[in-house]
């Protein structure tokens, strides 16, 4: 019962099947590897090739980050508004 409507009681929206534990991890731990590949690269290469795969390596986490704000700010909010 609600305190709006005491006849009627309060109905919860269904809830969504989440995605497997397994499912989420793929993405964040190929991140986390790019990201220390890049740190590595950055520290033990100075010149040529290493600086340019350390450079690469370490924006495209950034880029993916960035994304995926954008992405998030865009949908609507499941409580109204934007999130």
């Amino acid at each position: 019962m609600n305190a709006v409507s005491p006849e009627k009681p309060i109905v919860s929206p269904p809830v969504s099947a989440s995605r497997p534990s397994v499912a989420v991890w793929p993405w964040p731990i190929a991140l986390g590897l790019l990201t220390i590949f890049g740190l590595l690269s950055a520290l033990l290469g100075q010149h040529g090739i290493w600086l340019a795969l350390s450079w690469a390596a370490l924006s495209i986490p950034l880029i993916v980050t960035v994304i995926c704000l954008i992405r998030a700010w865009r949908r609507p909010s499941s409580k109204g508004g934007l999130s």
